[in-house]
């Protein structure tokens, strides 16, 4: 059975989950009152909102920022914050951290890695706070990694993987994003996991999907990651609008 931690997500999560980010009130409400399960105040803020290369950069006061901007448009679905790079090097510095995403308005937080946070994640949930798991390709680790690589494509690598996501379930996690990871690896781990497997770029067979808001509406023209399918335009749109207003200011109109 779940962690009664886990749990309380769980009772409020439908199956397939639904599962998007969002870094502004507007683009929150948008998504909640779309019916998204999920909402995650990601560190991929750094990329497609503070244009920097990689998730990296991002520290724990900024995601909090935008949590509680997230928090004032979100009334039915699950928020989730992203724990950033090295604010959770320790499991005294794990709960810290998630208690000022938990005072900013998360309903629960989400690390990254296997094994080595099992200890952290026991913390944090010792002290009533839900964490979601992350395995695969893990964005802060891109520079060590030297860029962003599938993952479980070796028999060492899906053995690693699959051990972790027993591991992140018994230490009582509410579910377990996988990122990048081999679409059949990915389906051994949901069909053995009792709590929901979370995909993206893992294949289809996960309990849900998360994307990143840009890459759903098309708002980040400039890169789109092979995984993702793109919904609209909004670049496009937004782009075109501007134009209008410029060419009507110009006109004196």
């Amino acid at each position: 059975m779940p962690h009664p931690t886990a749990q309380r997500i769980l009772d409020r999560l439908d199956t397939p989950v639904t599962a998007i980010t969002a870094y502004d009130y507007p683009s929150a409400r948008l998504c909640d009152e779309a019916g998204i399960g999920l909402i995650l105040v990601g560190d991929s803020l750094g990329m497609v909102v503070a244009g920097c290369e990689d998730t990296t950069s991002v520290t724990l006061e900024q995601i909090a920022y935008h949590t509680t901007m997230v928090r004032r448009g979100v009334t039915s679905a699950v928020l989730v914050a992203d724990l950033p790079i090295n604010t959770y090097d320790s499991p005294e510095q794990a709960v810290k951290s998630s208690l000022v995403l938990a005072d900013a308005g998360a309903d629960a937080v989400k690390l990254e890695g296997g094994m080595r946070q099992l200890e952290k994640i026991r913390a944090i949930v010792a002290e009533g706070i839900p964490v979601c798991g992350h395995l695969g390709m893990l964005p802060q680790r891109v520079r060590e990694e030297g860029g962003y690589k599938k993952k479980g494509k070796t028999d060492v690598e899906a053995s690693a993987l699959k051990e972790a996501a027993v591991g992140l379930e018994e230490a009582g996690v509410f579910a377990i994003v996988l990122e990048s990871v081999v679409p059949d690896v990915a389906t051994e781990i949901t069909r053995s996991s009792k709590i929901p497997t979370i995909g993206i770029g893992a294949g289809s067979d996960c309990d849900g999907q998360i994307r990143v808001l840009h890459d759903v509406v098309g708002g980040y023209p400039w890169f789109v990651p092979p995984f993702a399918k793109v919904y609209g335009n909004v670049a496009e749109v937004t782009g075109n609008a501007i134009k209008r207003y410029t060419e009507e200011v110009r006109k004196r109109l």
